[in-house]
C-alpha cells in the first residue's frame, strides 16, 4: 500500500463507478486481496463459517469469533472492510453490542439482515423473516450505537424467498426510513427484479448486489452491475469456493506421490511467502527494540 490516506468507504461510494468488493475471510487472504489492488473487502460470516469451523452458514458462528477476526484483519490492512453481522447476533440490545465490538474492531460498514434466528446463507431455502417493527428497531438500535460518523450501517433484507419481490422492496423502503447508509436486497432471481429494486432506490441510496456462485442471482461484473445501478457489489463465497478448489487438488497431489513435486509451479516458495507477508519488513522493524541498534 501507498503512504496516501485510504478513502472512507463514505468518500468512495459518492464516485459513480461500483464498488467491488471481494469476500475475505481472515487476514491471510485480506492481505492478498489488498495486494491485489481492492478498494474494500466484505468478511463474510458464511466464509468464516467455511473456514474456521469447516461447517455450513447457518448460524453457528457467534458474533465474538467474527469480531476477533476482524481484529486481525483491521490490524494488518488499511482499506475498509464491510462485515456480515448476520441478525445482530440477537434482539435490538444484542445487536448493538454488535455494533460496538465491530465498530471496535475496525469495521467500516456492518450489515444487519432480518432473517430469524439460527439464520442461513440467502441463497439457502427455508429461511424465515422477522417483523418488519422487530427489524426497524434493530436498526434504530444500531444507528444508536455507533461511536463513529464514519462507520456505516448497511440493512438487508431476505424477504424474496418468504414473502415474495414486492414484500422485499416494502421492507427496504421501511429500513431506509431508518436512517441507514446503504441497502441490501437478498437473492433477486433475475435482471428484471434486479432493474425494479435499483428504479426504486438506486438514486436515493447505496444498493448492493450479492454475487453467489451457483446461487439465486445471475452473476454479472461490477461493471454491468454499475451500470444497473448498484453501488457495491461484493463476490463472499467465491474466495472460500477458490480456495477450496485449490486445496482439494494439493492435497490429492500429496497423498497420491506424496511429495508436493508436482504441485511445485502452483505454489509459492518459502522466500516469496515470507516477501508476501513482510517478513523481511518485520525483521527489519524488530532491529528498532533489540537492543543492538
Amino acid at each position: 500500500m501507498s503512504s496516501m490516506a485510504v478513502p472512507t468507504l463514505a468518500q468512495r461510494l459518492k464516485q459513480s463507478n461500483a464498488l467491488l468488493a471481494p469476500g475475505i475471510y481472515d487476514a491471510f487472504s485480506a492481505l492478498i486481496a489488498e495486494q491485489a489492488g481492492f478498494e474494500a473487502l466484505y468478511l463474510s460470516g458464511a466464509s468464516i463459517a467455511y473456514t474456521r469451523l469447516g461447517r455450513s452458514d447457518m448460524g453457528l458462528t457467534t458474533a465474538t469469533e467474527v469480531a476477533q477476526t476482524l481484529a486481525h484483519i483491521t490490524d494488518r490492512i488499511k482499506v475498509p472492510v464491510i462485515v456480515d453481522a448476520d441478525t445482530g447476533f440477537g434482539n435490538a440490545l444484542n445487536t448493538q453490542r454488535t455494533v460496538r465490538d465491530f465498530e471496535r474492531a475496525g469495521a467500516a460498514m456492518i450489515q444487519i439482515e432480518d432473517q430469524t434466528f439460527p439464520k442461513r446463507c440467502g441463497h439457502l431455502d427455508g429461511k424465515g423473516v422477522v417483523s418488519v417493527a422487530e427489524m426497524q428497531g434493530k436498526l434504530k438500535a444500531a444507528l444508536d450505537a455507533r461511536q463513529n460518523r464514519h462507520t456505516l450501517i448497511l440493512a438487508r433484507t431476505d424477504a424474496i424467498a418468504v414473502e415474495g419481490l414486492n414484500a422485499a422492496l416494502e421492507r427496504a423502503e421501511a429500513y431506509l426510513a431508518c436512517g441507514i447508509d446503504a441497502l441490501f436486497v437478498e437473492a433477486l432471481r433475475t435482471p428484471e427484479q434486479m432493474d425494479q429494486a435499483c428504479a426504486q432506490f438506486a438514486h436515493r441510496i447505496p444498493l448492493l448486489a450479492n454475487m453467489v456462485e451457483g446461487g439465486q442471482t445471475p452473476i454479472q461484473s461490477a461493471s454491468e452491475l454499475g451500470d444497473r445501478g448498484f453501488k457495491i457489489v461484493i463476490f463472499p463465497g467465491g474466495t472460500a469456493r477458490a480456495v477450496a478448489h485449490t486445496l482439494q487438488g494439493y492435497y490429492g497431489s500429496l497423498h497420491a506421490h506424496q511429495t508436493t513435486t508436482p504441485w511445485r509451479n502452483k505454489m509459492l516458495n518459502f522466500d516469496d511467502l515470507n516477501q508476501l507477508i513482510g517478513t523481511p519488513d518485520l525483521l527489519a522493524h524488530g532491529k528498532k527494540y533489540d537492543g543492538k541498534s
